[in-house]
């Protein structure tokens, strides 16, 4: 008598795993500034964000308004930066700022990111590289994101790997971030900032854990927090200001 044989167990994949799987499937164009263009508009910024989950440093900000024709861009393989190595994006930021209309790159330090919150504070930093451009845009393509400026603007959804001007602005800003992360690696080195440019990667926790965190950490974040004993202290002597006691557990 024939056994019927039972199909094997699926694989299980980690939300991480399939959205970066999802991400790959997505198309980088200039669709939607054709779109855009279309309606009439013409200096169209791309801006992005990096660095707004890492617990260490800046978040980082770029604004780019690129030419019309892009061909070059895209042909050069031009999509979010966290989907390229680093040799094909520092090429492509040459490339980007070559021929782009206006580039701006600003960061907000962690000093200020403790004290507004990330999400604020990423978005102080996207105000302040579209305010600094040397060409007023006169439509804005933000990734995820709307900001309070006058222009109109488009809040894009994963953004950065289905338009040109956000994915431009993405490379901007990580070339930039990844660039400042390697100096501070000599500036604060045993905590392998060169490699992991600040997020919460293992080796990363673990330096906190022995060293302790830096002057350039964002306390206020949990990882950081859990290590701190000056956060610590903070906390318990705004429970005594407040007239309350705290009890530690």
């Amino acid at each position: 008598m024939a056994l019927a044989r039972t199909a094997p167990p699926k694989k299980t994949v980690s939300a991480a795993t399939a959205k970066q799987r999802m991400l790959k499937q997505l198309v980088c164009s200039d669709a939607p500034e054709q779109a855009l263009r279309h309606r009439g508009y013409v200096r169209i910024a791309g801006v992005d964000e990096v660095g707004r989950g890492a617990l260490y440093g800046p978040v980082v900000a770029a604004a780019v308004i690129l030419p019309e024709r892009m061909e070059t861009l895209a042909a050069a393989g031009l999509k979010d930066s966290k989907q390229m190595v680093r040799e094909d994006r520092e090429c492509l930021d040459t490339q980007i700022r070559a021929m782009a209309l206006a580039v701006c790159v600003v960061e907000v330090d962690a000093k200020t990111i403790d004290r507004v919150n990330i999400y604020q504070a990423t978005r102080m930093a996207m105000l302040a590289a579209v305010r600094g451009l040397c060409v007023e845009p006169d439509h804005l393509l933000i990734d995820a994101m709307r900001l309070d400026h006058r222009c109109s603007q488009t809040k894009l959804i994963y953004g950065d790997s289905l338009s040109l001007s956000i994915a431009a602005a993405s490379v901007v800003a990580k070339v930039y971030r990844d660039a400042m992360m390697r100096e501070c690696d000599r500036l604060h080195p045993g905590y392998g900032l060169a490699s992991h440019k600040g997020y919460g990667t293992p080796e990363h926790r673990r330096a906190l854990a022995e060293l302790g965190p830096t002057v350039l950490h964002r306390r206020s974040f949990g990882p950081v927090k859990a290590v701190d004993s000056d956060a610590a202290l903070e906390t318990e002597l705004r429970f005594e200001d407040a007239g309350l006691e705290a009890e530690w557990v």
